[in-house]
């Protein structure tokens, strides 16, 4: 039999892989066709232990919001979604080119958990539960948030009746549309109103939870909350480990597949032709990509306006500007005053339109330090008959200055401890020559001036300034707050000051008429290394940024040096205790390592300063240190252990033998070998510990990564400061190898040797 020729086997397993491989669309018309698909489900709900029963023989995907596996399913990584029905009728309401099978899954109650030992208060709850369907409040409940396709979002009834028997901490997952959501920066749903009537029928007050749905369980058995509601449906599972209330609503389990009239790749094809077109008005939004910041108001009106689209969120203004500029948004939501000042440094963004809504700002300050509160509102009406605020308006916001004029005053009657957010971008707070300047600054320097106070600025990120104002960390915010009736029941605010517009901008060559607004702006594109240079001189030496990296550094290197250090030595005693004899030290040792070797640093970092020292005025760049140097100590001790393993027993006993004391064997033998041996790989653990530290920017401390950000916001520049970064990155590590090689070669015995004959 004649062989086939090479070239035609490689071409017909090009065509069978080529057509293996290739994806199709299953179509889901019955539950029947579940039984081999690739079945999406919440981690922990009743739609996964419904769909794991049912459907044994198909894949499952976990995830942790409902959103997620729809999107999934749209874009055929899944073939169905098991959940609550009542969930799902509004994920179709939403994205229409997906459907619900006519047949539920199951059928299953939804009710309040409580916790096994407090039958106390599940007697209570269903007293309350009983009132409320004899009253139609259960059914008005249903039809409110279930039955009704409601365009808005309904409002929760204000709460007249003031407690008087102490609180109720209510567990929620805020991810399950309609039982409980986040809706213009408040919790809202079925479960928050019900758990509102309960707490008033209760005369007690309601403090509600947000939190992961798998943690709410364990919340309720370590006692973290009193009861959960969170759409609960009853299992007997879950009857095992928590109490159940009589049911307040019936829930079917169905699945949500795509549509059967048209394919989820489809309309997917659909909307990227789409997005080609240019931009000429909001309105063109509808079914593209938008940015918008984490938990801001844009970020609820973006997601209540445009339901069609996808929203994109990001955690900085730097990031959001660098997401339209590398064409991962269409457009971006931002403050309009804020995007003016940008549009004047970059030419390659414009605004989308004019601004879609305002909303107040004023200074928030402690509800008890209303005295204050009264000061500033005297001072603001002082500046405004005076004409100072005009002045300041006319300079930052309308002119774009960036000049700080210096304010005078008397210092006497001690200092004003004011919090703010550097990064906030002109008019209101940047960096410049290594000061916070911007509208916002100075009108707290003079606010503080008028107290004869010395102003202290505390710069933070956004989301602790209120916490830090509410438990007297500072005295107040000047950071752009926006009045928000959810905010107003944390702190106080002033009288409005000023109201910030909202506007969206995208790449100036993807707006229709970008073009004839900014004609007279164009300028020749720079040469390559022409924009190098002036990169490095807008990114580096204008208004001394390099100050910024400077002492980025300086943090970056002092966490790194003090954390392996600490650690070593950490390792040392834990590879002690992992080698005793003794069994309390050595179980000791072992659960210490298995701990912090399988926890993640970020968890631990954030669990030592939010937690361990919640309540203790310890600087962030210590707590950095002692989480790195517990992490980097585990690593270490197992190092250490294999090191001290691999020196044959024969050279300990002969050390002995020879007059040694075991300290001295192990200090004159065993440690030379160990420190040979395990150079290698301690060296790439220190290296791994530096790059690691680009995480402490989540307990507020300005490492190199966080002045990176500080820098992005001032100059917009999308890469410049992060190909900087990653090369200081590298240059601190490649230095800190070096040394470290230069250690394992000068203990390496041929060295010494070759060193010796060349002499």
């Amino acid at each position: 039999m004649k062989r086939l020729p090479l070239t035609l086997i490689i071409l017909l397993l090009m065509v069978f892989f080529s057509t293996s491989c290739r994806k199709t669309e299953k179509k889901i018309t019955s539950l029947e066709d579940l039984n081999s698909a690739k079945i999406c489900v919440l981690t922990g709900s009743a739609g996964d232990l419904a769909a794991r029963k049912n459907f044994p023989g198909s894949q499952f995907q976990t995830f942790t919001a409902a959103a997620d596996a729809a999107l999934a399913i749209k874009t055929n990584k899944a073939d169905a979604f098991i959940y609550d029905k009542s969930v799902l009728l509004h994920l179709v309401e939403k994205n229409p080119e997906l459907a619900i099978l006519e047949t539920p899954v199951a059928r299953l109650e939804v009710a309040a958990a409580i916790k096994k030992e407090n039958t106390k208060l599940l007697f209570q709850i269903n007293l309350v539960l009983e009132e409320l369907k004899k009253d139609g409040e259960l059914h008005r409940l249903k039809q409110k948030w279930i039955d009704s396709k409601y365009s808005e979002t309904p409002e929760l009834p204000a709460i007249n009746t003031s407690p008087t028997k102490g609180t109720l901490k209510v567990g929620t997952c805020a991810k399950i549309e309609p039982f409980s959501f986040q809706s213009n920066g408040r919790l809202t749903g079925l479960d928050i109103e019900l758990s509102q009537l309960i707490g008033t029928r209760l005369g007690k007050k309601v403090e509600i939870l947000d939190m992961n749905f798998e943690a709410l369980i364990p919340a309720l058995q370590s006692g973290k909350i009193d009861f959960a509601l969170s759409n609960f449906n009853v299992t007997e599972e879950r009857r095992k480990l928590v109490l159940f209330s009589r049911s307040y609503i019936e829930n079917d389990i169905s699945a949500l597949v795509r549509g059967f009239g048209r394919s989820g790749s489809q309309a997917m094809s659909v909307r990227k032709v789409g997005t080609k077109s240019k931009l000429r008005s909001p309105e063109d939004l509808k079914d593209k990509r938008i940015g918008v910041l984490l938990g801001s108001v844009h970020d609820t009106y973006a997601t209540q306006k445009y339901p069609q689209a996808t929203i994109l969120q990001y955690k900085s203004p730097p990031d959001l500007v660098l997401a339209v500029k590398s064409g991962k948004v269409d457009a971006a939501f931002y403050t309009h005053e804020t995007l003016l000042a940008m549009l004047r440094q970059d030419s390659d963004l414009a605004l989308l339109g004019k601004p879609l809504f305002s909303v107040p700002i004023g200074v928030g300050f402690n509800k008890a330090n209303n005295t204050m509160r009264i000061q500033f509102n005297e001072f603001l009406e002082q500046i405004r008959e005076n004409g100072q605020f005009n002045d300041m308006v006319t300079r930052w916001i309308l002119e774009g200055n960036s000049q700080a004029e210096k304010v005078e005053g008397r210092k006497t009657n001690g200092r004003i401890l004011i919090g703010t957010v550097s990064d906030k971008g002109l008019p209101f707070t940047i960096i410049k020559d290594n000061q916070m300047i911007g509208f916002d600054i100075e009108l707290a320097e003079r606010f503080a001036a008028y107290l004869g106070k010395e102003p202290v600025f505390v710069d933070m990120e956004f989301g602790s300034l209120i916490a830090a104002a509410s438990t007297n960390k500072i005295d107040a915010i000047f950071s752009t707050l926006m009045i928000t009736d959810e905010r107003k029941k944390q702190i106080a605010f002033s009288e409005q000051y000023y109201e910030l517009g909202a506007s969206l901008f995208a790449l100036k060559r993807n707006i229709a008429d970008a073009n004839n607004v900014y004609e007279a702006r164009k300028v020749a594109n720079p040469s390559f290394f022409r924009g190098i240079i002036n990169s490095f001189q807008s990114n580096i030496i204008d208004e001394k940024r390099y100050l910024l990296i400077l002492d980025g550094l300086k943090i970056t290197v002092i966490i790194s040096i003090f954390a392996t250090l600490s650690g070593t030595l950490l390792g040392a005693v834990v590879c002690y205790m992992r080698m005793s004899k003794v069994g309390i030290l050595n179980l000791s040792a072992r659960i210490y390592i298995a701990i912090l070797r399988g926890t993640p640093v970020l968890v631990l970092l954030m669990l030592i300063f939010y937690v361990v020292f919640a309540s203790v005025n310890i600087n962030p760049v210590i707590v950095a240190i002692i989480a790195f140097a517990m992490n980097f100590g585990a690593y270490a001790a197992e190092i250490f252990r294999t090191g001290i393993e691999g020196v044959e027993k024969g050279q300990i006993e002969a050390g002995i033998s020879l007059g040694f004391t075991k300290t001295s064997t192990f200090f004159q033998i065993v440690l030379p070998q160990m420190v040979r041996r395990i150079l290698p790989v301690y060296k790439g653990e220190f290296i791994s510990l530096v790059k690691m530290t680009s995480i402490v920017g989540y307990i507020a401390v300005q490492d190199l990564t966080k002045a990176s950000d500080i820098i992005r916001s001032r100059t917009f520049d999308a890469f410049f400061p992060l190909v900087m970064v990653a090369i200081l990155y590298f240059l601190i590590s490649w230095i800190l190898m070096q040394s470290l090689e230069y250690l394992e070669r000068v203990t390496d015995p041929k060295f010494k040797k070759r060193k010796v004959s060349h002499q």
